[in-house]
């Protein structure tokens, strides 16, 4: 496997993480009578700042690794693999490990420097696709 594909599947992985780590606080703190609900009304309790920041940080995930599969599918059916592209994509992985904690403890400025740079990693892979 090549490391793009690697990271890929570790971002995805990450994902699962971050379901986690959103969801068993908020089971917590809703109640499970209302998270297994079909949530047609709103919650009678409200969840705690830090896991309403770790839901946001998972929804944003989502938009990232959109991006990102796009930027490794490319490289990958371009046979265009590089150093470069692998750098690229560890540092995707590394910037979205460490954008949890920062937007969970509202680390700002911080959380949204990390969050550049792993845009920035997809949009070098992208550029790297097109030269």
């Amino acid at each position: 496997m090549t490391p793009e594909l690697t990271v890929l599947t570790l971002a995805a992985i990450l994902q699962i993480v971050q379901f986690a780590l959103y969801a068993v606080p908020a089971n917590k703190e809703l109640g499970m009578g209302y998270t297994m609900s079909a949530r047609d009304t709103a919650p009678t309790r409200q969840i705690s700042e830090q896991t309403a920041r770790l839901g946001r940080a998972f929804d944003n995930h989502f938009q990232g690794l959109i991006l990102f599969t796009i930027a490794v599918g490319v490289i990958e059916m371009s046979g265009q693999n590089s150093g470069f592209t692998a750098l690229c994509a560890w540092v995707y992985l590394a910037a979205r490990t460490a954008y949890i904690p920062a937007y969970a403890k509202g680390l700002s400025p911080a959380r949204s420097y990390i969050w550049f740079a792993g845009l920035l990693a997809t949009f070098f892979m992208l550029l790297a696709a097109l030269i």
